[in-house]
């Protein structure tokens, strides 16, 4: 009878997860947006947490290129933040192979004329807003992209505030019934520069530098209102310059050139209709900087930067016009808060990490410079609109 020998399987190696790092030319670090929000709040944060995990196991990591003008303040926000290269040569940055994506949070005058490069170079792109001066321009970089086989993110930040998240809940749900209308109140009182330094940069009230509140905010509100409640179809608006004398960064004085507030209607498909006010100008007596309030058939919520409440139709008071007697009812009260039930990420890292991701696996992307044209159109669209004096409607674009 012979023996059998049963051996014991090996014991298994531990495979370390792929891990596929990312190089990213971040043109405009300098600036505030770009180095608050872009590379100190998502690209730092994403790199300090170990990078993204995707489902099969694999890791993205992130290198990011610091470009800009000044090389003095590239090295000190270098040596600031561990981060091992910088240059002013951005056209050298693009013909390097180890950088995949080209990140732009430049000026907007500068903007067309640096995605173009990227564009010529192949890079993927990743772009602040708006993408463009002018639509045609913008719509010009979509068929640029598309023709070279250039994938491309626009930031559409504001979709990803907590009380916007919890407000496509609410529309998901179907809690409004048929939206009827959306009414949005942004701004806050921006100070003159004079006897207070102001918080926003001066070149943004001198219209020949790209200044106005119309080329700020109307691409904000073209994807908040298209993605939560439909295209906007019709715009009528009004500028206004409410402040003229402003002082800028070294205390000089200038006169504005640009509006300091505007005053929208939007039609959306639909027929949802949506009013927004847009001012640096106005002192703020509202819950947050930003708030929309939507009315329904069956509810209503007004949501914030990071609140949200509602009103259902079943718990709706019923108020009476009566300006004989002072009205002692606590409208507040009739509200019902929406919870905080979910850990909601920064907005823009949320989005870099989104795109970042479709970037690796190869799969569509919706904010691409296609829907940052559209954004452009809108903000072209009520500039005509107030110069005008008229309702503008706007044509479906197409890069075809």
């Amino acid at each position: 009878m012979s023996e059998t020998t049963i051996l014991s399987p090996a014991p298994a190696t531990a495979t370390a997860p792929q891990v596929r790092e990312i190089g990213i030319i971040m043109n405009g670090v300098s600036g505030r947006m770009g180095y608050r929000q872009h590379l100190v709040r998502s690209i730092l944060a994403i790199r300090e947490q170990g990078g993204i995990e995707l489902p099969d196991g694999t890791r993205i990591t992130v290198k990011p290129l610091l470009v800009g003008r000044s090389e003095a303040k590239l090295a000190e926000l270098a040596a600031r933040h561990g981060i091992e290269d910088y240059t002013t040569d951005l056209d050298a940055a693009l013909a390097d192979p180890r950088w995949e994506i080209y990140a732009d949070f430049l000026v907007t005058k500068a903007r067309a004329t640096a995605l173009r490069k990227a564009i010529a170079a192949g890079k993927t792109i990743y772009t602040e807003k708006p993408t463009a001066e002018s639509v045609d321009e913008a719509l010009e970089l979509a068929k640029l992209a598309a023709e070279a086989g250039v994938k491309t993110g626009v930031v559409h930040d504001k979709l990803y505030l907590p009380g916007l998240q919890k407000l496509k809940r609410l529309i998901d749900s179907g809690f409004f019934g048929r939206i009827l209308s959306v009414r949005g109140e942004f701004g806050y009182w921006v100070f003159e520069g004079d006897w207070q330094p102001a918080q926003r940069p001066s070149w943004n009230y001198r219209a020949e530098d790209g200044g106005g509140i119309i080329v700020d905010m109307f691409p904000h509100w073209n994807y908040v209102l298209e993605n939560l409640f439909g295209a906007v179809e019709t715009v009528y608006a009004q500028a206004a310059v409410h402040i003229a004398d402003r002082w800028d960064e070294k205390g000089e004085h200038y006169t504005a050139t640009a509006e300091d507030a505007a005053y929208g209607v939007f039609e959306l498909e639909g027929g949802v209709i949506a009013q927004i006010n847009s001012s640096w100008t106005v002192r703020v007596n509202r819950d947050e900087l930003v708030e929309f309030h939507v009315d329904g058939t069956h509810g209503s919520a007004v949501v914030g930067l990071f609140g949200a409440k509602i009103q259902p139709r079943n718990a709706t008071p019923k108020p009476v016009w009566n300006p004989d007697l002072e009205d002692d009812h606590d409208y507040d009260a009739d509200w019902q808060n929406v919870p905080t039930n979910d850990v909601f990420l920064n907005g823009f890292r949320q989005q870099w990490e989104e795109f970042l991701i479709s970037y690796v696996t190869e799969t569509p992307y919706e904010f691409d410079l296609l829907a940052g044209a559209r954004g452009v159109q809108l903000a072209e669209a009520g500039l005509q609109s107030s110069r005008e004096g008229r309702k503008v409607t706007l044509p479906s674009l197409s890069i075809d």
